[in-house]
């Protein structure tokens, strides 16, 4: 832990270096530079403040009813994320009462610098985003930490598992854990955090996605008697599958579209133009593209519509999963009654995938030729289709509850709890 400290101290001189390429790469918004240093943007409130911070764009969806819980108990939230999508989403759906940050850098000089500003009663980190300089400066002033919605992939597991020493150091500062499952629950104990609850996963509790309800109505007249399907959050590496896809069964469904939403907006015109080549007609949303009799992949390039996507087809690819990466968020499209394609790799959803697999909630592929299957016959059989989603928003409402499990199980990590929420 001192290395790391030390390090992290030599390096804070080279960061402006860091954020310079993230800047070129959208990654930052540099208007808000200041915050990754620990300077706020924004006046602490008076009274109680939970920090929670969520990492990206899954994680701060999956909280935001916890926000929601703490803010209505009067205490008031600093929500912090690291990415520019998760920023954009927190502004859109964070309640009054609650404030968004960027984390700072894991620097003891910018920690130091927002715990001085900040003075949280308790911090909440979200999964597994753990960082050991904010957690050793939090445990120094003796604010209560706690980790909610905890999940440890075999992966992340095994690296601590290697590290035992730092291992030690992290998961000893940590004053209770809320994990997603008994899986997760040993892992976590395996590491040395001695008090572990299983309280659920947040993101069954978490609301159905939102959808501009204007914008719906227009695009549904738009593509009204077009065979339609979605690859959501696609991750690079995915595209030629896509676009595989669309090729191979256009013959034998005519107008059919594609709506194809990138994990991250910036690679729209990347895609489009890697489309275009293999001579599909693309229009992308984010430069006001329209969809026309002709369009053959609409490239929905923009933040906070995933909702919206997701309304409009009766079958979804979810991405991040024919490529390492480990999937993304099977509950959304569950949620809202769509039929769900998954690619191989789905370790950060690993149980919720097992259970709707073995549900027949969902189907599993193994590579593109099993995509181009799967995306067919659920084309082909509406019903069929009707019959998975069913079953996968079955599943979703069975596991809702640990939104209550997990308030309850916080208070005791809550310095002053009842004073400073009057």
């Amino acid at each position: 832990m001192a290395f790391y400290r030390g390090l992290g101290r030599a390096a804070t001189p080279f960061l402006h270096l860091l954020l310079a390429w993230r800047n070129r790469k959208a990654k930052e918004d540099p208007a808000r530079r200041g915050e990754r240093y620990g300077r706020a943007s924004k006046a602490r409130p008076a009274g109680a403040l939970v920090w929670v911070h969520a990492a990206s764009v899954g994680e701060t969806n999956a909280v935001l009813p916890l926000v929601e819980r703490f803010v209505a108990d009067d205490v008031a939230v600093l929500l912090t994320t690291a990415t520019v999508t998760s920023a954009k989403i927190a502004e859109k759906r964070l309640p009054a009462g609650a404030i968004h940050q960027y984390v700072p850098f894991d620097v003891v000089p910018a920690v130091r610098r927002f715990l001085d500003t900040w003075r949280p009663q308790a911090a909440f980190f979200v999964e597994s985003e753990l960082w050991p300089a904010t957690l050793s400066e939090l445990a120094a002033r003796g604010v209560p930490v706690g980790i909610v919605n905890g999940r440890l992939s075999r992966r992340s597991w095994s690296r601590w598992k290697k590290r035992p020493a730092l291992a030690g150091t992290v998961f000893g500062l940590i004053d209770r854990c809320l994990a997603q499952t008994d899986r997760d629950a040993e892992r976590f104990r395996d590491l040395g955090l001695a008090d572990v609850v299983v309280t659920g996963n947040l993101k069954f509790d978490s609301e159905p996605l939102p959808s501009d309800a204007a914008a719906e109505a227009e695009l549904s007249a738009v593509i009204a008697g077009r065979p339609v399907w979605v690859a959501a959050s696609t991750h690079a590496g995915e595209d030629d599958a896509i676009a595989a896809v669309h090729e191979t069964l256009a013959p034998g469904h005519p107008g059919l579209l594609t709506l194809l939403v990138p994990r991250h907006p910036r690679r729209g015109r990347e895609i489009a133009g890697a489309l275009a080549e293999r001579g599909l007609t693309v229009a992308c949303r984010s430069r006001g593209g329209d969809i026309t009799p002709e369009t053959d992949v609409y490239i929905a390039d923009t933040i906070g519509e995933m909702g919206l996507f997701y309304r409009l087809a009766p079958v979804a690819f979810v991405g991040g999963s024919m490529v390492p990466f480990g999937g993304h968020n099977p509950i959304e499209p569950a949620q809202l009654k769509v039929a769900l394609v998954a690619g191989p790799h789905l370790s950060s959803f690993a149980d919720v995938y097992r259970e709707l697999d073995h549900a027949g909630a969902m189907a599993s592929v193994a590579d593109g030729a099993g995509l181009i299957r799967a995306i067919g016959h659920l084309l082909d059989n509406p019903d069929a289709a009707q019959e998975m989603a069913a079953r996968a928003e079955a599943i979703v409402a069975e596991g809702r509850g640990a939104l209550e499990k997990t308030y309850a199980a916080l208070r005791p990590c809550l310095v002053h709890w009842g004073e400073a929420a009057k």
